[in-house]
């Protein structure tokens, strides 16, 4: 992605278009690369932030969803956002939650694809697994529908992650509290409109673990993405994309 990282205070970003603010939340290892058709489609109507999570730069006791969230919440202040649509994938979903059910009055929409919050496997208990590049690829194809969706870049920036002992440690703190970090009943507190979009052929968190957050959920609507994985705005951006759209028009 060829965006400029602005930096304000200690926060680094991207921000992107006019309008409206849209915030997006990536995962474990996700990248700003992961966003990039999205940010190209919405910079025109929506300005896209993309900020940069802290996951491996945070105190020990910080390195949780909590942590993230308290990292966030501080960037929105920093940036002075207000009606803010929120979107995340995997880890970044469960980030948004957290923030939004501690700052509902800033929150005007959530959208969430592939959502740790109630369920998910991980990449195993033997994961991360130094040194063995086939296993990584192994691990990071499960991401997609289609294995070629796995790319040697992404292979090799995960590889690079669990290849880097601070990293590693830093990983596994995260996924850690994302697993105790269960949210359940207190998604009954979320009272902004919330858009579920989700691939129908996703291994880590399972077509079940949707279906349960739109039943937690009181304000939200849930769509499938058939042939896709875990990251459906990576595999299948032009679907993702149109989903999303609808989704924010009807919320101005």
């Amino acid at each position: 992605m060829q965006y400029e990282i602005k930096h304000t205070g200690k926060f680094k970003y991207v921000q992107e278009g006019s309008g409206e603010s849209l915030v997006l939340l990536h995962g474990l290892f996700g990248a700003l690369s992961n966003f990039k058709d999205l940010v190209d489609y919405f910079k025109e109507k929506y300005t896209v932030f993309i900020p940069m999570l802290p996951l491996y730069d945070l105190t020990n006791l910080d390195t949780s969803v909590s942590g993230l969230a308290k990292h966030v919440s501080k960037f929105i202040e920093a940036k002075n956002l207000k009606n803010v649509h929120l979107l995340g994938n995997s880890l970044g979903g469960h980030i948004a939650l957290v923030y939004a059910l501690k700052h509902p009055e800033r929150v005007k929409t959530i959208t969430l694809t592939g959502s740790s919050g109630l369920f998910e496997n991980g990449m195993g208990e033997t994961y991360p697994k130094r040194g063995d590049k086939d296993y990584i690829r192994k691990k990071v194809e499960l991401t997609f529908y289609d294995p070629k969706s796995a790319s040697d870049e992404l292979v090799d920036e995960v590889y690079n992650i669990v290849n880097n002992r601070l990293k590693a440690v830093k990983i596994i703190y995260l996924a850690k509290s994302a697993i105790r970090h269960h949210l359940g009943e207190e998604l009954k507190n979320v009272r902004v409109p919330v858009c579920l979009i989700w691939g129908r052929n996703d291994t880590i968190t399972p077509p079940m673990v949707a279906e349960e957050f739109k039943r937690l959920l009181p304000n939200s609507e849930l769509h499938w993405v058939d042939k896709c994985g875990h990251a459906p705005m990576m595999e299948v951006p032009g679907e993702f994309n149109i989903l999303l759209s609808h989704f924010l028009s009807k919320h101005p």
